[in-house]
């Protein structure tokens, strides 16, 4: 074959390849021009899987729950009411121990109030011869005027010495004061406890000297500890009347927070007056003996206090968990679309939350798990769960 046929043979052959690739390229594009022209097939939105539980009204008694701290019934800054060099200072006069009423903490240097004593006794003595001595004057002159034949009563009460026995039983009875101010003054020199407490501090040591009106310790009473607990109004709306809290019958479980600790106490009174800042009112617990009971419960102790309450009627128990970010509850339709209700919750424990019912509701599918992204009207797959009742 020559040159030329061959060059002609190629160029043929070039030009049916460029024709097959031509068609080939036109059908895979119709192809796909017809797929992009297909509608898509519509699917059903996915509906999310809840866990709900069926629930319906009931009565249940309300447990009303505050925090608090024990305070000691009086705290007192113990202080002298004389001059003196302290002398002496109890073992039990230091930081911790516990004191009875009476005991005495301190000793201070008597002479001076001995030697006050002495002569405000010798003053009363003094003083009581004076107003014997008028006595009889008085009796005497009385004597005389009478004797005298005299009609009527002297000008002067000075004649029968009225004035001057006035002034000899004042000048007694000031003689005897001064003794009993003496006498407490003497006394005073021993410190004692005023109360059954605990020593928290001491200011004074053997040798130093006691300045009337100074500090000289600090105690805590030992008899009782009181616990203030702040009650919003919701609280106190599901609580008995104060007569019943007050009565004495209602045992209330004071619980350490941190430890676990439990002491049962009682209402001893309810304040009357609303706190500025937190617009709460307080209910006062009260615990007798602290430093017996076992284990014991001391001053300062914070504590979480659960307050038995009334029962209410009409109430869902739901557990906790049911309650939404936004403070909702979410209920399913018979349809599978959930309902968003306003969480009245009427008094709640650690486990469940206590709620009234909404309106026109009876038994209901609540879901015990919402997201945040659960919402109004969303279409799900409720999942149920044991009641919770």
């Amino acid at each position: 074959m020559s040159r030329k046929n061959v060059r002609r043979l190629v160029l043929v052959l070039a030009l049916l390849f460029l024709v097959v690739v031509f068609v080939y390229s036109g059908v895979r594009m119709a192809e796909n021009m017809n797929k992009l022209q297909e509608t898509p097939p519509i699917q059903e939105p996915q509906r999310p899987t809840v866990n709900v539980v069926e629930v319906t009204p009931g009565t249940y008694r309300a447990k009303v729950e505050g925090v608090g701290s024990a305070e000691a019934l009086f705290e007192l800054d113990l202080n002298s009411r004389i001059n003196g060099q302290v002398i002496s200072v109890s073992d039990s006069f230091n930081s911790g121990r516990l004191v009875v009423q009476g005991e005495v903490l301190a000793t201070l240097e008597d002479s001076q109030w001995q030697a006050e004593l002495a002569s405000a006794r010798e003053a009363q003595a003094e003083a009581l011869v004076s107003y014997l001595e008028e006595e009889q004057e008085a009796q005497q002159a009385e004597q005389e005027w009478s004797s005298s034949g005299i009609s009527g009563s002297p000008l002067s009460t000075l004649a029968l010495r009225e004035p001057q026995l006035a002034a000899a039983q004042a000048a007694l009875d000031s003689s005897r004061q001064a003794v009993a101010e003496a006498e407490k003054n003497l006394a005073s020199t021993q410190i004692k406890a005023p109360f059954d407490a605990i020593v928290i501090g001491r200011s004074i040591s053997p040798g130093s000297y006691a300045q009337a009106g100074n500090e000289i310790g600090q105690l805590l009473s030992a008899d009782r500890v009181e616990v203030v607990i702040p009650l919003s109004a919701s609280d106190w709306s599901v609580l008995p009347d104060e007569d019943e809290l007050v009565s004495g019958r209602l045992s209330v479980e004071l619980t350490q927070i941190e430890t676990g600790e439990q002491w049962i106490g009682s209402v001893i009174r309810t304040e009357k007056n609303l706190n500025s800042d937190t617009r709460q009112r307080a209910l006062v617990v009260a615990v007798d003996e602290p430093l017996v009971q076992e284990p014991n419960l001391y001053p300062g102790t914070f504590l979480k206090a659960q307050i038995p309450g009334r029962s209410v009627a009409n109430l869902w128990k739901l557990p906790a968990s049911a309650l939404s970010q936004r403070e909702e509850i979410l209920t399913v339709s018979e349809e599978g679309l959930l309902t968003a209700h306003p969480a009245n919750i009427i008094f709640s424990d650690q486990q469940h939350l206590y709620v009234q019912r909404p309106e026109g509701y009876d038994q209901a599918t609540v879901v015990i798990q919402p997201l945040s992204s659960y919402s109004e009207g969303m279409a799900v797959t409720p999942q149920s769960e044991l009641s919770d009742d």
